[in-house]
């Protein structure tokens, strides 16, 4: 068997106003100047207290605890009244289709949300009962600590040489070099590519119709195996 590992934010759904928008109350809760939406975007797929702390002075991160829960009450009521509009980025539905459809292929995500978050986001876009294995930030350390990675292949008994991530940002590469597996970067989320080639990608990608062939040639799969 093979295991192919996805991040949610910034490779499946494009959910950068909800990001920013949470980021933004979390400072603004405790009388602080929000970073800007670059910055913002610079930290997702970190755990959320991770992330504040990224994005503050040393003298503020007594204050995460409280900016962590603004943030997730600001989620939940975007969530509540309907304006929690993050999209499946263009072609990640076929992407999946496509690798599950594969017998030799199991589907998993690893991501900085926590699992609620990603209960919702597979009930809103139709995606429940895809992946064998869901790795959050809630249930394990943050990326890059190759914690995530190492649960998914452990529950799913897929050794390293034969399982691969799929990410948008450096945090998702690191993870995958430090759990020893294939890293795959997409170019449509939130870092750039040099921060994708730093982090350690084997290759990137700029549209999910290339992700089957590059899987294929990562594994020497025959692709009319289905």
């Amino acid at each position: 068997m093979y295991l192919v590992i996805f991040d949610c934010d910034g490779t499946l759904i494009d959910s950068q106003e909800t990001i920013v928008h949470g980021l933004k109350v979390g400072f603004e809760t405790v009388g602080l100047e929000p970073p800007d939406r670059s910055r913002a975007l610079s930290i997702v797929g970190l755990s959320l207290d991770i992330a504040f702390q990224h994005l503050l002075e040393p003298q503020y991160h007594h204050l995460v605890p409280q900016m962590a829960d603004a943030y997730r009450q600001s989620q939940l009521a975007r969530r509540a009244a309907g304006l929690d509009h993050n999209p499946l980025y263009p072609g990640a539905v076929a992407a999946l289709d496509a690798l599950g459809a594969r017998p030799d292929v199991l589907l998993g995500i690893a991501t900085g949300k926590a699992m609620r978050g990603v209960v919702h986001m597979q009930e809103v876009h139709g995606l429940e009962g895809r992946f064998v294995t869901i790795q959050t930030a809630d249930r394990a350390p943050s990326k890059p600590n190759p914690g995530m990675i190492l649960q998914a292949m452990d529950e799913t008994g897929v050794a390293p040489e034969r399982t691969v991530m799929i990410g948008d940002t450096s945090y998702d590469m690191e993870m995958a070099k430090n759990a020893g597996v294939g890293a795959i970067a997409v170019t449509w989320g939130y870092h750039d590519r040099a921060q994708l080639e730093a982090g350690g990608a084997d290759v990137l990608i700029d549209r999910f119709d290339q992700l089957e062939q590059v899987v294929a040639d990562r594994f020497c799969w025959d692709r009319d195996l289905v």
